[in-house]
């Protein structure tokens, strides 16, 4: 009985929506049109922005830059607690999640899923943001330019999520 309850929630909602707007007398169709041109509107304003990091996190990937600023920041994050093979996803991320999760898919597969390092990467994957991207779709969407202080302070959480993570992993899972 629940199995069909799921299955069926989708066309349930559709045709609740549906018997709703007819008994308010909404021409739906009318509104879906409406909609998807603002979406079409919304999405030529915020795919130049996508465009550009999504090249510049790769240009990023190619060109070693991640592996070099991991070797030069190793000690500072040691001290911190954590482990500098972690920090090309921790540059990624706030970036781009497609290319976080290949980084994260790297880590797994080089050190394992159950080791340190994996455990930190798939936590640290689900704590944090695509800052950048976040950012240019929903101000891009409504037009803000100036950030002010969001960005400052989205990439401040997102420390706190890398930190928490490793934290977290280790408390959980020693090491």
């Amino acid at each position: 009985m629940g199995e069909l309850l799921f299955t069926m929630l989708v066309p349930f909602t559709i045709a609740g929506v549906a018997l709703y707007a007819a008994a308010r007398r909404v021409d739906v169709y009318a509104a879906l049109v409406h909609g998807a041109g603002e979406g079409l509107g919304t999405l030529t304003r915020i795919v130049p922005a996508l465009i550009g990091l999504m090249t510049a996190v790769y240009m990023l990937r190619a060109s070693g830059a991640l592996e070099l600023a991991s070797q030069l920041l190793a000690p500072f994050l040691e001290r911190l607690g954590l482990p500098a093979q972690l920090l090309p996803l921790m540059l990624v991320r706030p970036v781009s999640g497609s290319a976080a999760l290949g980084v994260g898919a790297e880590l797994i597969e080089t050190y394992g899923p159950d080791s340190l390092l994996g455990r930190t990467a798939a936590v640290m994957l689900g704590s944090t943001e695509t800052t950048f991207y976040t950012i240019a779709v929903y101000f891009g969407a409504v037009g803000i330019t100036r950030t002010r202080y969001a960005v400052p302070a989205a990439l401040c959480a997102d420390l706190a999520g890398f930190l928490a993570s490793a934290w977290a992993v280790r408390l959980c899972f020693g090491g």
